[in-house]
């Protein structure tokens, strides 16, 4: 990949990140609607595929986005509960974090007692 490819990959993904950030100022909804919508999993796959044109890669790929979406969800629900308790912003995104990296690790050892790659 080039430097330039990478720049305009950049510029983009970012380009989406504050989109969501305007989005959500003026509704949260719609900021969440559009934060929940899998632009960075289609752009990683669009990525990958112009890269590699790769079936086989992109299968495992996409396969493997879906079991570690899984693990992600809970962090939405921990953080609006520890906001809501008067947690600190920061300490609630810690704690969310946190949550999603602990069942990203469970999710890769299940995984691997049934012999999923992931």
């Amino acid at each position: 990949m080039t430097v330039t490819a990478f720049v305009l990959r950049a510029a983009l993904s970012g380009i989406l990140v504050a989109a969501v950030a305007l989005i959500a100022r003026r509704s949260p909804v719609a900021g969440a609607v559009v934060a929940s919508l899998p632009l960075v999993s289609v752009l990683g796959m669009i990525f990958l595929w112009t890269d590699t044109h790769d079936p086989e890669r992109m299968a495992r790929h996409a396969g493997a986005t879906l079991w570690y979406v899984l693990p992600s969800l809970p962090m939405f629900a921990l953080i609006p509960a520890l906001l809501r308790h008067g947690v600190s912003f920061w300490v609630a995104l810690g704690a969310g974090c946190a949550l999603t990296v602990a069942l990203y690790l469970a999710t890769s050892i299940v995984a691997a007692r049934f012999d999923v790659a992931l």
